[in-house]
């Protein structure tokens, strides 16, 4: 097997396991909860940040070295600041404080590397992108206080047969249910289709979908920007709108008869609304840290196996917390779709062992709950055959990564 830069990667058998379970299939199950964090949370925007200065540190290894080098920026915290919002335009009072910390190579062959230069400008990059109301250079302040890594770790990473550098695990499933598709859809239509035609509209959103047979409370958090609203009847008129448009788009996925309700806590009498100067709710207080919000399907999924290991800032050679759980989105993904209606659930467990390869894990659990009447010895094979492969290329993993063709959050 082939890998980039002319590294090789030899075939090995695995340890892979598959077997067939009895359960009641997620999306039969009477009741069912959902959550998605959307780009402008804090939580999100804190994977963002250890995310993209971890692409901008591989790119820089690459440019100079042709090879990653050691690092891990998984430790980010966002601090809340303090905001004055009011109907037509409200001021930031202090900035919110975000730091960036973890372990990278920063000095080679007695040459310093601009480690902490490259973390800023990648973090606010990544601010002045996703957050269009956002000052990154007056409205937060930007501190990295990255270290080199510990010598057993960054020699480890060093060997050419691509050992793990973790004991860890990585987990996920597939196909979504349609409660956990109108979720993560609910999301990306706010920011990616309707922030473009309501200015209103912030990038800090939260959906949390309630499944009660089937019935489905869709509730929405949106932070709304206070200059491009002029008072409450003007709030409110936006909020029932766009729960309207909400509600039509996400009507055209699922059967499912919806509810979709937004910013539940306003108050008219107690003159409580959700408005920002920003669009983010980090200028009031509310904070942010790595692995706190979505898994690396970009969902927060209760009903369903899931890892608290964070994806966002790992490093995409040997970290095994980030590889696995990408890892096993594809492979459970590939079975479902390989296997059609067959795979009610497909569930992928990987686990590493420091020193191992990372191409052979200690196991590759998959566990299939099936429908009835299924071939499951045929779909054992393909399940079996699927997981190999995507071990044998996890390469691929990385090659995506670094070119920004995969989300982690």
């Amino acid at each position: 097997m082939r890998l980039a830069h002319g590294e090789t990667m030899v075939s090995v058998k695995r340890n892979i396991r598959v077997q067939k379970i009895d359960k009641t299939p997620v999306f039969r199950a009477e009741t069912e909860i959902v959550e998605r964090k959307g780009m402008g949370h804090p939580d999100s925007i804190a994977d963002g940040i250890a995310e993209n200065v971890s692409r901008a540190l591989c790119r820089l290894y690459l440019e100079k070295y042709g090879k990653i080098l050691h690092h891990n920026t998984d430790e980010c915290e966002v601090v809340g600041g303090q905001s004055a919002p009011k109907f037509g335009g409200g001021k930031i009072l202090e900035p919110a404080y975000i730091l960036v910390c973890g372990r990278a190579m920063s000095t080679v062959s007695g040459e310093r590397l601009p480690i902490m230069s490259t973390a800023i400008r990648s973090a606010r990059d990544y601010l002045a992108k996703t957050c269009r109301y956002l000052d990154p250079m007056t409205d937060v302040m930007l501190d990295s206080k990255l270290g080199q890594g510990s010598q057993d770790l960054t020699q480890l990473f060093s060997n050419d047969d691509y050992s793990a550098n973790d004991t860890s695990f990585g987990v996920s499933f597939a196909p979504l249910t349609d409660t956990e598709k109108i979720t993560l859809e609910a999301e990306r239509y706010l920011y990616h289709t309707l922030r473009k035609r309501y200015k209103e509209i912030g990038e800090d959103v939260k959906v949390m979908s309630c499944r009660n047979g089937s019935k489905v409370n869709v509730t929405l958090a949106i932070a709304f920007v206070d200059r491009y609203v002029d008072d409450p009847s003007h709030y409110t008129s936006s909020k029932e709108e766009i729960c309207s448009r909400v509600h039509d788009h996400l009507c055209k996925l699922t059967d499912l008869e919806l509810n979709i309700s937004c910013n539940t806590a306003d108050s008219e009498k107690k003159k409580i609304y959700y408005i920002t100067v920003t669009g983010l709710s980090w200028e009031n207080g509310d904070d942010g840290s790595v692995g706190r919000g979505n898994r690396a399907n970009g969902l927060i999924t209760p009903f369903r196996p899931m890892s608290l290991e964070a994806s966002a800032g790992k490093n995409p050679v040997t970290h095994v917390g980030k590889l696995y759980n990408l890892l096993a989105i594809r492979i459970a993904n590939d079975i479902a779709k390989e296997c059609g209606g067959d795979v009610y659930e497909a569930n992928v467990r990987i686990v590493s062992q420091i020193g191992r390869r990372i191409d052979d894990p200690q196991v590759a659990s998959v566990e299939l709950v099936l429908a009835p009447g299924s071939n499951y010895p045929k779909i054992k094979k393909e399940a079996e055959r699927i997981t190999d492969e995507w071990l044998a290329s996890i390469h691929k993993i990385r090659e995506m990564i670094i070119k920004d063709e995969i989300s982690v959050f």
